[in-house]
């Protein structure tokens, strides 16, 4: 199998004959198709391939005409389980009915392997976990599945290597016990993969940055620390230098009988994952199915590994997790009552995902077993999850809500709507600017005194451009216009858009007041009558008259507008709807505007 990149979700690739000699059956595209749809992943895809040769991360079969039938499966990207063919079909075969979960042990062997962790590696890549996989019977197949597993899991839970890398080695090649540690890129020496000269680890990274190596992308997860991290056996061989190569003296093959593997890491949590899921998938092929071999890891006492200073960790961690979740909540979130989903159907729809359950409590709850295979079950709802998809999502009925709902657009969503086709059929053209500006837009430019006690502060800005939340739309329009110098005159524009300000009133300390604004430039005039008429016309529009005393005019003193032509909209009540007036000389020259230009701002939040 093997792994396409996909931004949306992991698509593998298995073949149709291996999958379905796995499964013990044969099955036409629509049965799995079916299948597939039942378990809650999807077949993407048929194509006919080539048929493969051993990959050997260097050398390439040429020559092989047969072909084969190729299934691409969309999986969940967390089921990290089901990224191979081994568990792809091991999962389904368990949901069919066909096999049991495996049950993964630790054997006891006479002499644990030992991994010693120096100090230096905290700077730099701080963990590592092991396992070892006895008497491995791969061959081809299984070897290209290996490969493609680790592949995927450095491209999906890894992080493309920066989290966690995983090295395969043949351990019969190598001498315990092993030590990792980090040293200056001169220091290392050693044939990497698919070489057949020695590199410094310095020489190396130049090398694979002038043949423009596919590795050429991990290497700066490293390139700037002083020390890069290596593994070492008992004879000074480089295991690996990661996360970027493993060496060529210790390659596996397709013929391997013991399997070491290392994972380094600078998230311990996910290099567990990570090393349990590739001895969960693979250790079916050890010489005692499923069970793996740990590894003593030895943490230096010095200071640098606070986490895990002195303390020697075995691993792999096989132990199980227990979670308990309520019956009636898995019912009601099901949307099944007692009936249709009894507490005693639960566990058996568990174990068709993999998870032995048990009712407690006089069956009010369950507890679920959580194997190392599903690190995807961390709370109560991914119980729930399992449970839908194990009873299946085509046979849980979709009865009519029961409360009656009427839709309807947002009132003030509605009348920014209807604003914006009134000032569309006035001649203005709409802009969209940004809700963040900087502190000098929207007070210094606008001659405004910032009290500290209107706008909304951005705690670290990544920009000056973006320091507080607007409290007025009009440095947007002038910055619009001070851009678009070129087009021809009159300017017209306007927005119909939110403004933040602080409001002790509010549980969140401030509030959004939706305003429309417009701005009108030309060089013949000021446009301070067009403005006025647009507010007259726009004011009628909202439902009010001057003539029957809906609202008056009077002159207005505001530092922004030149002063004896600057007014405000006041209701009959004393509050004011609005501004406007033309522009000060100042603030155009602050925006970088030469022609004459008047504003308005009016309070739509005023009129719902």
């Amino acid at each position: 199998s093997s792994s396409i990149p996909n931004p949306s979700m992991p698509v593998i690739s298995v073949a149709r004959d291996a999958l379905f000699a796995e499964l013990g059956r044969t099955y036409t595209e629509d049965e799995f198709n079916e299948l597939c749809f039942e378990f809650g992943i999807e077949l993407d895809d048929v194509s006919e391939e080539p048929v493969k040769g051993t990959k050997t991360r260097g050398d390439r079969d040429a020559g092989d005409e047969e072909t084969e039938v190729i299934y691409k499966v969309e999986v969940p990207a967390n089921r990290y389980d089901i990224l191979c063919l081994e568990g792809l079909s091991r999962a389904l075969k368990v949901f069919i009915g066909e096999a049991p979960p495996p049950s993964y042990t630790i054997t006891s062997p006479e002499r644990k392997l030992k991994v010693t962790v120096a100090s230096p590696t905290a700077t730099v890549r701080p963990y590592v976990v092991c396992a070892v996989l006895r008497g491995c019977t791969l061959g081809d197949r299984a070897y290209n599945s290996f490969l493609d597993l680790q592949e995927a899991l450095h491209h999906n839970i890894a992080r493309r290597r920066s989290l966690v890398a995983i090295g395969t080695h043949d351990l019969d090649t190598l001498t315990p016990p092993f030590t990792y540690t980090a040293k200056p890129p001169k220091d290392i020496r050693f044939v990497p993969l698919a070489q057949e000269r020695e590199f410094d680890a310095e020489e190396l990274f130049a090398f694979y940055e002038a043949a423009n190596s596919p590795l050429k992308k991990f290497l700066p997860l490293i390139a700037a620390s002083p020390v890069y991290p290596v593994l070492y056996d008992a004879e000074g061989r480089v295991l690996s230098l990661p996360p970027i190569i493993n060496g060529e003296h210790s390659r596996i093959s397709p013929d391997t009988r013991n399997v070491f593997i290392e994972c380094t890491c600078t998230d311990l949590t996910k290099g567990h994952i990570v090393l349990n899921t590739v001895v969960a998938m693979f250790s079916q092929y050890s010489a005692t199915p499923f069970s793996v071999e740990p590894v003593d890891v030895d943490y230096s006492s010095a200071p640098s590994h606070p986490k895990l200073a002195g303390e020697t960790v075995v691993t792999p961690e096989l132990a199980e997790r227990t979670l308990t979740a309520d019956v009636g909540y898995i019912q009601r979130t099901v949307g099944l009552g007692a009936a249709e989903l009894p507490a005693e159907a639960i566990p058996p729809l568990l174990a068709r995902m993999m998870l032995d359950a048990q009712l407690l409590e006089q069956d009010s709850k369950v507890q679920v077993r959580v194997p190392i295979t599903r690190p995807d079950v961390m709370q109560a709802c991914d119980i729930v999850e399992d449970v839908a998809v194990a009873y299946s999502f085509n046979k849980i009925p979709r009865p009519v809500a029961p409360v009656l709902c009427t839709g309807a657009q947002n009132p003030l969503q509605k009348l920014t709507e209807l604003m914006r086709l009134e000032m569309a059929q006035m001649g203005f053209t709409e802009a969209l600017t940004f809700a963040l500006c900087s502190t000098d837009d929207c007070f210094e430019k606008l001659r405004l005194h910032d009290d500290g006690k209107s706008a909304v502060v951005i705690a670290n800005p990544k920009t000056m451009d973006f320091q507080v939340c607007r409290t007025s739309l009009l440095p947007g329009l002038l910055k619009t216009l001070s851009k678009n110098k070129s087009n021809p005159l009159p300017w017209k524009l306007f927005e119909a858009s939110d403004t933040v300000h602080l409001d002790d009133g509010d549980d969140v300390g401030a509030s959004n007041r939706r305003r429309l604004a417009m701005v009108v430039s030309d060089t013949s005039s000021s446009g301070f009558e067009i403005v006025h008429g647009a507010v007259e016309r726009a004011l009628l529009m909202l439902g009010l008259s001057m003539g029957k005393g809906d609202y008056s005019v009077r002159h207005l003193s505001d530092p922004s507008f030149l002063e004896g032509r600057c007014a405000e909209v006041v209701s009959r009540t004393g509050k004011q709807l609005g501004i406007f007036g033309t522009v000060h000389p100042q603030v155009l020259e602050n925006f970088d505007l030469v022609f004459p230009t008047s504003a308005a701002d009016i309070d739509l939040q005023h009129f719902l």
